[in-house]
């Protein structure tokens, strides 16, 4: 298995500032890279400049500049692979159909990572809960489990006054676990994050609710500040604060709740939701507007804030990790079909309750669904054995 490992870095003052001056040059860098390459296409013979030319340009490029000589050669032909795969996303969007914006400019206070080669300009070295990172000296890290597998890259983030470093593994053992013989089928809602088979309903702290009146206030006061200021970059800052807060109690919510099923069963089914699809824009065009813009944008909110693409990824890592097997199957009618009698009725349901038309079945909505998807996820798998 492949897997990245985070941990909290704790530089000192003075190693916290070499950190800040090693993202701005390395920005500088970024930027530079992509001024090159608008530059050569506006040209009238269109020249497109690739990866290896701009890295074959570093040791030149090091000669002059004493800022960026300063730093890992390595860590600075990541940040121009960077770049270019930016470009190839740029131009596969394009060969689909999409109308993607062309690469931006970076501004230095939204240019957070620099990722080095295991080795070669930064060092992880767990035996002192340190990393080696040329210019900068060796950092502590909070090292608070152990890194498995072989470390071939890791990167070092920036978030807010925080640092992170985040260690990308490779052959990473699995720890599979001994079979329980359960199985289960998860549906994810909104007002409930999981409803699942065995009748267990999981709260959904929806964290962004929570903080809303906040990061209002935080986003009118930056509103408010003039453009450019220090006073509105302050205030910024305190808007992502918000949302970093937000996040990482998402996060952690979720992890918990995976962890817990991956544990529990051997046999995970979820439905195989297509959420981007889902949390699309209902407002349309000026000549064909849409309908219910309030009630599909209040939707839209809800499941970004239950995190229903997370967990589906934390549930799959983890599962597989530990030797489960987890199923998609199609969700289609799966909150209309009686469980017991398999009667599909639109009528069936009434918000969170589940009366079967036909049999007089009585069950909550999203448990009944969750034990249909159950049983989808077997079916299919029988028909696989057959």
């Amino acid at each position: 298995m492949n897997r990245t490992f985070r941990y909290r870095l704790r530089p000192t003052a003075k190693q916290s500032d070499a950190l800040r001056s090693m993202l701005n040059d390395h920005c500088d860098l970024y930027n530079a890279a992509l001024q090159e390459r608008r530059n050569a296409y506006s040209h009238p013979s269109k020249i497109s400049i690739r990866y290896g030319d701009q890295s074959a340009q570093l040791k030149y490029i090091r000669q002059s500049t004493p800022d960026q000589k300063r730093w890992s050669f390595t860590s600075q032909q990541q940040t121009l692979k960077r770049l270019d795969r930016t470009f190839q996303a740029f131009f596969r969007r394009v060969k689909s159909g999409k109308t993607p914006g062309y690469p931006r400019f970076r501004s230095r206070y939204r240019f957070d990572t620099v990722t080095f080669v295991n080795g070669d300009g930064g060092t992880f070295l767990p035996e002192t809960s340190r990393v080696r990172i040329q210019g900068v000296g060796h950092i502590k890290i909070n090292l608070h489990r152990p890194a498995r597998g072989t470390v071939k890259q890791f990167s070092v983030t920036r978030s807010g006054k925080h640092w992170h470093l985040n260690l990308i593994c490779v052959d990473v053992p699995k720890q599979v676990r001994p079979l329980t013989g359960t199985m289960v089928g998860i549906d994810r809602g909104v007002t409930h994050l999981l409803a699942d088979s065995d009748g267990k309903l999981h709260k959904n702290p929806r964290y962004k609710k929570q903080s809303e009146v906040s990061l209002a206030k935080a986003q009118q006061e930056s509103a408010r500040k003039k453009r450019g200021s220090n006073n509105q970059r302050r205030a910024i800052e305190k808007v992502a604060k918000i949302h970093r807060y937000i996040r990482n109690q998402r996060s952690d919510n979720l992890h918990k709740v995976s962890r817990e099923l991956v544990d529990t069963y051997d046999l995970i089914v979820l439905e195989d939701l297509k959420v981007r699809n889902m949390i699309r824009s209902a407002s349309g065009t000026i000549e064909e507007p849409g309908t219910n813009v309030a009630q599909k944008s209040g939707l839209n909110k809800a499941i970004l804030d239950s995190g229903w693409g997370v967990i589906h990824n934390l549930i799959g890592y983890k599962a597989e990790e530990a030797g489960i097997e987890v199923m998609t199957v199609n969700p289609r009618n799966t909150s209309r079909t009686c469980y017991e009698c398999s009667f599909v009725a639109a009528g069936n349901r009434n918000e969170e309750a589940f009366e079967c038309l036909r049999c007089g079945h009585v069950d909550h909505a999203d448990i009944n669904a969750a034990k249909n998807i159950l049983w989808l996820g077997l079916s299919h798998r029988t028909a696989v054995a057959a």
